[in-house]
């Protein structure tokens, strides 16, 4: 592991480094002269040049609001930010500095999976954060206001808001935080002492709707003064971590358990079911916490499901769990029960809006028609399931929440197992099969 209290250790000199080196960075040369600090953020750019605003804008509304602006409101809005920012952030001597009277500060470029660094300093009271994506936070502010300390997510209403413990440095000292964002997970550590442990950021702006992919860095206004220093970025691929459950061209890595052979075929990226014949496929492997992504695509009154931590004998449903996939206007389900519907966790909960298809807000949910492909994410984490379908979230639950059900599906207790498909007699359609593993699974399923 890289020692990153060198990097706090040496925020003077790097503020040094950079006004001395300017001008090789912009001949697009190292910024630092010191080979010892260059091999240490070799894979790093700074994105505060310490001395300027290049590179920062001012803040315009949040997501939602400036993706409903025409280009000419967005660019008036830009306009004023941009010099309201110029008269309450200042750059001296490699630090930027914030007189508590403005906004909050952003890049003026948008990121996905990154690692950020960041010394960053308050005075007594004082309170901040950095915006991930455009959406709050990883929380600064003052300890002795509140005692569990900085880096937690301040704003998450399902995961953990709170930081692992406190690892503050006494007000008016320079702390430094190293946060790592893949997907919608954040690492946080902050004076080298872990404090957020790879937790999903919830997105504050539309709570039915999983954090961006993509969008900027934010560094928080809150009426105090604020100072920060030595801010790097290093981009990380979008594929980081991700990789392939089917390879598009055959079955390797999927084995069929019962039912008639050969039901199951791959053909052009496409892995179908012809219909009939029984059983399902599973993956070789088990899996414990993932992010699973996948597209389906059903005829009309198709009907199949996602199997998760399911073992091979009995019932998958049961013994494990069962994501639905079904055509849900179909003509014979018009009177199904609301946790049959797609996204579901099969009779255990339903899919937002949580209604019989009669009822007119089942309208409102983003199941396509029958013949199209649908895009669905299930986040399988310790006891939380998250579904999203075509990008809205329909299930984000809790399985301890359900003591009720653990008797007729002793699956929801199960910590790892197989990844299914279900055959329900009709043609079935899947691609882009990818997961990312959060923690592996032993030798075994439990």
């Amino acid at each position: 592991m890289r020692n990153y209290k060198r990097l706090s250790a040496l925020g003077a000199s790097f503020a040094c480094l950079l006004l001395l080196n300017a001008a090789g960075a912009a001949a697009g040369t190292a910024p630092f002269a010191d080979w010892k600090v260059r091999k240490e953020l070799r894979d790093f750019a700074a994105i505060f040049n310490g001395r300027d605003l290049v590179g920062w804008k001012g803040l315009v509304g949040n997501p939602e609001s400036r993706a409903k602006m025409s280009p000419e409101q967005l660019a008036q809005a830009q306009a004023k930010a941009d010099k309201d920012m110029r008269a309450h952030w200042k750059p001296a001597q490699g630090v930027l500095s914030f007189d508590g009277k403005g906004h909050s500060l952003c890049t003026a470029k948008d990121y996905g999976n990154f690692e950020l660094l960041v010394d960053w300093k308050i005075e007594s009271g004082g309170d901040s954060g950095i915006y991930l994506r455009g959406s709050p936070q990883v929380q600064i502010w003052d300890p002795a206001d509140h005692p569990e300390g900085s880096g937690g997510l301040y704003n998450n209403k399902k995961g953990p808001s709170k930081p692992l413990k406190c690892a503050d440095k006494p007000v008016g000292e320079w702390n430094t935080f190293r946060i790592k964002m893949i997907g919608d997970h954040v690492t946080v550590h902050l004076n080298d002492v872990l404090v957020v442990d790879n937790v999903v950021l919830e997105n504050y702006w539309d709570r039915t709707k999983p954090i961006y992919p993509t969008g900027q860095i934010e560094l928080q206004s809150h009426g105090s003064n604020l100072y920060f220093r030595n801010i790097f970025v290093r981009e990380i691929s979008p594929d980081a971590g991700w990789r392939p459950l089917f390879n598009g061209r055959d079955l390797t890595g999927w084995r069929q358990v019962g039912g008639q052979r050969g039901s199951w075929q791959a053909e052009e990226g496409v892995l179908y079911c012809s219909g009939g014949g029984g059983g399902w496929l599973g993956t070789t492997e088990q899996f414990s916490d993932f992010e699973l992504d996948l597209e389906f695509r059903l005829p009309p009154n198709g009907n199949s499901g996602v199997f998760l931590r399911t073992p091979l004998e009995g019932n998958p449903a049961y013994v494990g769990m069962e994501i639905q996939v079904l055509d849900d206007y179909g003509k014979e389900y018009e009177n199904l029960q609301p946790w049959q519907y797609t996204g579901s966790i099969y009779d255990v909960e339903a899919a937002s809006p949580a209604v019989a298809k009669k009822d007119e807000t089942w309208r409102n949910r983003p199941i396509k028609k029958a013949g199209e492909w649908q895009k669905m994410n299930i986040l399988c984490e310790d006891r939380r399931v998250r579904v999203t379908l075509n990008g809205t979230i329909v299930v984000d639950a809790n399985l301890d929440d359900y003591p009720d059900k653990v008797k007729k599906h002793p699956g929801i207790k199960r910590t790892e197992g197989y990844i299914g498909l279900q055959n329900h007699g009709s043609r079935l359609d899947y691609r882009n099969i990818r997961i990312r593993e959060l923690k592996k699974a032993g030798p075994a399923g439990k």
